[in-house]
């Protein structure tokens, strides 16, 4: 018996096609995935649903968030054995991270796009839609939370990243790799994530702000972040978890006005950790009160802090949550 999957479209390069005139590449009033359903339906039967039709950069936790309503009400109404979403590759990731903090889900997600247009020479969108449909199906696909399959690979929301502005094979885990292969013939998981957090929300009230650290930084814009009302604060620090000195001033205000600083190495590889003792080094942060959250990039921290912000019930104990 063949499974039900849910596709569902957001839009991105994968349902955008290139202008003749102008060369720009622009979305398309119909999406042209639409018309590749046959080709999906000799792995299940399909589900289709139009959620946006946006470019990833207009993507927000807003819209993030309606997908994960979207998601629970499809499943509460009938039978779904998987789930395939194709998104703009520019903000894949935090959506698949975001989804993987908010759905508690046995069945496959798997998030796909495509770094070609659809009319373009080498277009990667159907192909890469085919393979997420077969690791959707995959029995072995199920309780590893939120997936993105991208030009033969598998890989884990909390890892994966876009490395590339053009390149196909863009999305990868740095330090991790991918959980899998997909082949001709199969799909070959070969090792699976050890744990898995869930948060339930219901609203994106609150705001979280990122900052990358750099080289002369002054605490201004850490300032800023407490006169324009965020309410929790991201940065990616310089090597293991350091910032300059002028930075500190910043720092303390922020968490003298009781908003959680959380801080990420801006590097790809390691983990950011408190071990230097000099003015601005990781381990005088720690002292201070600045939380670090080892392996995860910038982004993907801002949006954890945010969504455990913002979680329906008693606030996070943010130290404990990263």
């Amino acid at each position: 018996m063949k499974k039900t999957i849910l596709l569902i479209h957001t839009g991105g390069t994968i349902s955008m096609h290139v202008n003749e005139e102008s060369g720009a590449v622009v979305p398309k009033e119909t999406n042209p995935l639409i018309v590749e359903s046959k080709k999906l339906r000799q792995y299940a039967d399909i589900v289709e649903l139009d959620a946006f039709n946006l470019p990833s950069p207009h993507m927000t936790p807003i819209e993030m968030l309606k997908l994960k309503n979207l998601i629970l009400e499809a499943i509460s109404k009938q039978k779904i054995d998987g789930i395939v979403i194709t998104h703009g590759t520019d903000t894949l990731e935090e959506t698949a991270y975001f989804l993987d903090l908010t759905t508690n889900l046995e069945i496959p997600i798997v998030l796909t796009g495509a770094m070609r247009s659809s009319n373009e020479l080498g277009a990667d969108g159907v192909y890469n839609l085919v393979e997420a449909m077969r690791v959707a199906v995959s029995e072995d696909a199920k309780n590893k939370g939120v997936l993105v399959v991208m030009n033969d690979e598998i890989h884990a929301a909390a890892n994966v990243t876009k490395t590339s502005t053009s390149n196909v094979g863009t999305f990868q885990s740095p330090q991790y790799g991918p959980l899998g292969l997909i082949t001709k013939t199969m799909i070959h998981f070969h090792h699976a994530p050890l744990q898995k957090q869930y948060v339930e929300v219901s609203t994106i009230e609150k705001k979280v702000a990122l900052f990358k650290v750099y080289a002369g930084m002054e605490a201004d814009l850490l300032l800023s972040a407490i006169d324009s009302g965020y309410h929790g604060v991201v940065l990616e620090g310089l090597g293991q978890g350091n910032v300059p000195p002028a930075v500190v001033t910043g720092i303390q205000a922020l968490l003298d006005h009781q908003i959680p600083v959380v801080l990420v190495s801006r590097c790809f590889n390691g983990i950011a950790q408190g071990v230097y003792g000099y003015e601005g080094g990781g381990k005088m942060l720690e002292d201070m009160g600045v939380i670090y959250a080892p392996g995860i990039s910038g982004q993907k921290a801002r949006l954890k802090l945010l969504i455990g912000l913002n979680q329906v019930h008693s606030p996070i104990e943010v130290a404990h949550f990263f």
